[in-house]
């Protein structure tokens, strides 16, 4: 008998007796988030910290709600993303953590430690064997591999590669190790950006294949290069850069199986903060104007019926489709289609809406 995922949604009214804080928590307890929690287990809150100047990241005092409601249950949780394959503010951990408490996010405010998931420099990974089409074995932050539970708190957004940035972004493309988002972005294997080398050896040093070798600056030998991306996460200078040459197809594909690596087998649950929908990317410095009115934050345990509502949300609200009109040339429904036929969930759903006038 076929069943219907269930997406709880509610919208952006409060009154006196809820808040959207409130809102949050009784997400949280439609979902069944007691159900999912292991006492004394670990729990990885993964959510994207916002690159610094951009300010349509989820605020933290919604994750604090989160942390308290995983406490409650007796979980030991932590804020987690893992490292950007481009250099930028979240580019190895120092960076990324100073980055985070900027945004808000410490300890004070949240009540939980972050952990970023890849390590120092993006390369503590754990490698999870699936053997789809695409991936064989997806490169995984280590400490969302190794984590009990996941709750993956998106903000739903557009992109420019994917169409929009939702739940299979977040879980696929953010637990990624930078060796992981190198294989999903490109078909190729890292180059050398020479007039960036200042002949350190870095690379050199770090290369688990000796493919590299420095003189006047780096070079790489292609035939032994395995394409692991650790001369990226090596650098300092911006020297070693990826090609930048997978299509928008084959990428959206790539992330669903990533999103399939990370789920297999973990405990999880997903809710989705459909406000400050920027046409973009969070990866951003900056944001531009949304391109739909706050709409409301919606909850499942079904990835792809959840990342479906947000799309049917925002396309109602608008009376069209924002995301093709900012980004034409790319098709969105890939990564659902691709999702549901590896079997992380459905299009199919039930939109259930929470109501505020609780007493």
């Amino acid at each position: 008998m076929f069943v219907l995922a269930i997406v709880y949604f509610t919208d952006m009214s409060t009154n006196g007796n809820v808040n959207l804080l409130k809102k949050v928590e009784l997400l949280l307890e439609k979902i069944g988030l007691e159900k999912i929690i292991i006492r004394d287990k670990f729990v990885a809150v993964k959510l994207h910290f916002g690159e610094y100047g951009n300010l349509a990241f989820i605020r933290p005092q919604y994750i604090k709600v989160i942390v308290d409601q995983v406490k409650k249950f007796g979980g030991k949780p932590f804020l987690t993303d893992s490292n950007t394959l481009y250099r930028g503010h979240r580019s190895n951990a120092v960076d990324h953590l100073l980055n985070a408490y900027l945004n808000g996010f410490s300890y004070e405010v949240v009540g939980a430690p972050i952990v970023i998931a890849d390590g120092f420099r993006g390369s503590d990974e754990m490698r999870i064997r699936i053997d789809k089409t695409y991936v064989k074995e997806a490169k995984i932050g280590s400490a969302i591999a190794l984590a009990d539970v996941l709750i993956a708190v998106t903000h739903f957004k557009g992109h420019e590669q994917t169409g929009f940035g939702g739940v299979l972004k977040n879980v696929g493309m953010g637990s990624a190790s930078r060796a992981g988002k190198l294989e999903q972005h490109s078909e190729s294997k890292p180059v050398v950006a020479s007039e960036k080398c200042v002949a350190c050896r870095m690379c050199e040093r770090n290369c688990p294949v000796n493919a590299i070798t420095v003189s006047k600056f780096a070079a790489i030998n292609y035939d032994v290069c395995i394409g692991c991306g650790q001369c990226i996460a090596m650098c300092n200078y911006g020297a070693m850069v990826p090609k930048w040459d997978s299509s928008s197809e084959i990428l959206s594909k790539k992330m669903a199986e990533y999103t399939y690596a990370v789920l297999k087998d973990k405990k999880s649950v997903f809710i989705s903060f459909i406000m400050d929908i920027s046409p973009d990317c969070d990866c951003w410095h900056t944001n531009r104007p949304p391109i739909a009115p706050d709409i409301g934050i919606a909850a499942s345990t079904d990835p792809v019926a959840l990342d479906q509502a947000c799309i049917d949300l925002v396309v109602q609200s608008t009376g069209g489709d924002p995301f093709l009109k900012v980004h034409p040339k790319v098709t969105w429904k890939t990564q659902l289609e691709y999702a549901e036929n590896l079997g992380l969930g459905s299009r199919q759903y039930e939109l259930v809406k929470v109501a505020c006038n609780l007493k």
